[in-house]
């Protein structure tokens, strides 16, 4: 393979209204924007595959756009996974390392981990992350690192994301289907945070909800690990469906008349103003107040942060938010959404966009396009951390040889 093709990192971004393919280049200097394509979603609702050619044909769109926009032929790629059946889990494992204490190696990390892992799941449920918050060594916590420490026994707890076996696999056919290798998949609100939030919010306690069309992922850290992940069946499809039967308008115009008018609080709306509303098939147009729009949206937008609202709680992180809650995904682009979040949430909201990468184009950093953003960043910390831990084997390795 040539080293232009190894530089390169794709990702793929299956969503309920577009599928979006990103292509960057890897370099000691970071990554640099090369190309993308975004099609329409077909095939799939929700997060999850309902029709395996039509999602297939998506991608395939997408990815030739894309390769025709970089100049590039793509082979393999990351995809993002979302949807109401991703989950997150606690856990907790560890071993003993003797009746002596003795110093802690990468090895014993690993077993400490795996102990974590092994977890009883259904049988149609898999493991997409298995991600270490704190190492415990002889009951002292808050350990991010205790190699080379010494101690009898070494405890880990970890968060663990978990999907549906089945709507994972049907991504990953439907993307095996479009001439695609692909080499993971990654839940794709961890991915966003890669993009949108500060180290100084993960210490402190930080909730992202990436609103997407057909659900919101929720992600929470604190003390800079992931305390909590799951996902709510509300999104910006719900929100255009709600106009679509409130105005008696076809869904199409009703997406339209929802980024063109729609406002999540219906006091910021001037009383008076009114907007033409298309009608179903021949009848004509009719002049509607466009309070009436935002008297549609603002009990769904609440609803949705109800739904959040109880869902932290019940996990027990909703007052561990020290640094409050990020909004991003296209349904973060409803105005005064924001402010609702604020109003159910009790705490500090912002609506973040990712940071540009070389070359990239200004609408990459709508909110919109974070979760194609985060997986490439994704992607390229985690390959330059295995490369990292190859050379210290290598390293390893070749000082064996020389003190032999």
């Amino acid at each position: 393979m040539p080293k232009t093709q190894e530089n390169l990192i794709t990702v793929i971004d299956v969503g309920s209204a577009k599928t979006c393919v990103l292509i960057a280049e890897s370099s000691d200097a970071g990554l640099r924007y090369r190309g993308h394509g975004i099609m329409q979603s077909r095939g799939s609702r929700k997060g999850v595959i309902t029709d395996l050619e039509k999602a297939k044909a998506s991608i395939q769109q997408a990815v030739e756009s894309a390769e025709q926009s970089a100049g590039v032929q793509v082979e393999r790629a990351v995809i993002g996974i979302g949807g109401p059946h991703v989950r997150g889990v606690n856990s907790r494992g560890g071993i003993a390392l003797g009746v002596r204490p003795r110093e802690i190696f990468r090895d014993e990390l690993r077993q400490a981990v795996q102990r974590a892992k092994a977890i009883s799941l259904p049988d149609d449920r898999q493991t997409l992350h298995l991600l270490p918050q704190e190492f415990i060594v002889d009951e002292q916590g808050s350990i991010q690192d205790p190699v080379g420490m010494v101690a009898s026994r070494l405890e880990v707890n970890a968060h663990i994301v978990t999907a549906a076996s089945a709507a994972t696999q049907n991504v990953v056919t439907a993307a095996n289907r479009a001439g695609i290798h692909v080499d993971d998949v990654v839940f794709e609100a961890l991915a966003c945070a890669d993009a949108i939030l500060q180290l100084d919010e993960r210490e402190l306690g930080v909730c992202l909800l990436d609103i997407g069309a057909g659900s919101t992922e929720i992600i929470v850290f604190y003390e800079g690990a992931v305390a909590h992940s799951a996902a709510v069946q509300i999104g910006g499809d719900h929100f255009t469906n709600d106009i679509a039967v409130g105005l008696r308008t076809p869904i199409h115009e009703a997406e339209k008349i929802k980024k063109l008018f729609g406002c999540a609080v219906v006091t910021a709306v001037p009383q008076g103003h009114e907007i033409e509303v298309p009608a179903v098939a021949e009848r004509p147009s009719r002049m509607m107040s466009q309070r009436l729009v935002a008297e549609i949206l603002e009990p769904r937008a609440r609803e949705l942060f109800e739904m959040v609202r109880d869902n932290l709680r019940q996990a027990g992180v909703l007052e561990a938010l020290g640094a409050g809650c990020v909004l991003t995904g296209g349904g973060a682009r409803l105005s005064a959404i924001a402010e609702i979040a604020e109003q159910v949430l009790r705490c500090p909201i912002r609506v973040g966009g990712a940071g540009a990468l070389s070359r990239m184009p200004a609408n990459f950093a709508e909110p919109e396009f974070c979760t194609a953003a985060g997986l490439l960043l994704y992607t390229h910390r985690s390959r330059a951390g295995r490369i990292h831990q190859q050379q210290r084997l290598t390293e390893r390795v070749r000082a064996l040889f020389v003190g032999a």
